[in-house]
């Protein structure tokens, strides 16, 4: 079976929630329009259409948009060898999305890994703690309101406590150039 047999199979089990199926260089994506409903597609894809492996989920914050979160997840079937795509999306005040580590163990840490990075929350989540950053870190890095060139820090023995300052410095890329190597930060001579 095609991926686009597959997804056509789970647009007409959630008919009301998912949109056309989006394809783009050979990729197919699903909406789903209710993300309360998401644990339970993921389920249907998984049981019922053998997509056993969660490759990845990432988050997107769109910032001054709305919806401002975006969870995609991406899947893959080794009895069939497709792969799927798919996204919803909450707006700033939810914030939250179902855990689908029920459906899949794995996403455990790619949960853990969005919610320390972006602050989205997963609900049903069994450990939802941070995972790269430090316990009481007050912010999100991977948000788009978070400055490129940090915060300064309260504990100097864990991380920077100054700023790293982006202007001009060794590891900023500049833009154009002759070619990329030109480009490329780490051939930049400081002075």
């Amino acid at each position: 079976m095609t991926a686009k047999q597959l997804a056509n199979k789970i647009k007409r089990k959630f008919k009301g929630i998912i949109s056309d199926i989006h394809e783009f260089r050979g990729e197919l994506t699903l909406e789903v329009s209710d993300s309360s409903q998401i644990s339970e597609v993921c389920r249907y894809a998984k049981e019922e259409l053998g997509f056993d492996y969660l490759v990845d989920l990432c988050t997107i914050d769109n910032d001054d948009d709305t919806p401002r979160w975006t969870a995609v997840y991406h899947i893959y079937g080794y009895g069939h060898l497709q792969h799927l795509r798919l996204k919803t999306s909450v707006s700033e005040e939810d914030s939250e999305f179902p855990t689908v580590t029920t459906v899949w163990r794995t996403a455990n840490w790619h949960e853990r890994e969005a919610y320390d990075m972006m602050g989205i929350r997963f609900t049903g989540h069994p450990d939802l703690r941070r995972i790269l950053m430090w316990e009481g870190y007050p912010y999100y890095p991977l948000r788009k309101d978070f400055p490129l060139e940090g915060k300064p820090s309260e504990m100097p023995d864990v991380a920077f406590t100054d700023p790293i300052p982006l202007e001009g410095g060794p590891f900023v890329t500049l833009a154009g150039g002759e070619d990329a190597a030109a480009r490329e930060p780490r051939v930049r001579k400081t002075e």
